[in-house]
């Protein structure tokens, strides 16, 4: 069996999965950060470094369900890039919330802009004006992370934020996907 797309109307579906799944992670993700990133912790750690993980499988199975729409030079770096964002926050972790925010911000900032060149080399597919519209607010708040780092208010909840708003631009992507894919078959 194969998870090649095959067809516009099947890389719209695939997409919209894969939303649909990236939305209701960052909805849970982004509750349990709120409810236990007051510190670093227990809980709040492990949360910290499984986020860019669950954004490299998601860019893994978006790079199988996808290959029609063409965008894999972006997704191989969006790969890269979490890899390396776990890395940063592995050790980020053991310096405090503001080296966590530092990492975190940098790696909003590369996402954001890799996500707006994913999403317009996608325009065609339709859906995509929301992942449009999530990269460029990703390239603000991850300036807004770095430059929290360096002040009084590093707070790690505000990460929660971060992950319900992208979670809310998925959910409408999948929304208009899901027209798209219908329209089509």
């Amino acid at each position: 069996m194969s998870t090649t797309a095959e067809s516009p109307a099947a890389t719209a579906t695939a997409l919209r999965n894969l939303y649909l799944v990236r939305f209701g992670f960052a909805i849970v993700w982004a509750v349990l950060l709120f409810l236990t990133g007051s510190a670093l912790g227990p809980v709040s750690i492990p949360l910290l470094v499984l986020y860019p993980l669950f954004d490299v499988a998601a860019a893994v199975v978006d790079f199988r369900s996808s290959k029609a729409a063409r965008p894999t030079v972006g997704l191989y770096f969006n790969m890269a890039l979490s890899l390396l964002t776990t890395i940063g926050l592995i050790v980020a972790v053991t310096s405090g919330i503001p080296a966590v925010l530092r990492v975190w911000g940098v790696w909003a900032i590369t996402a954001g802009i890799v996500q707006l060149i994913v999403a317009i080399m996608r325009y065609r597919l339709g859906g995509q004006w929301p992942m449009i519209l999530s990269g460029g607010i990703s390239v603000f708040a991850g300036s807004g992370f770095f430059a929290m780092a360096g002040g009084p208010n590093a707070m790690l909840t505000s990460l929660a934020g971060y992950a319900t708003l992208g979670g809310i631009f998925f959910l409408v992507s999948a929304l208009r996907l899901n027209s798209v894919a219908k329209k089509e078959s």
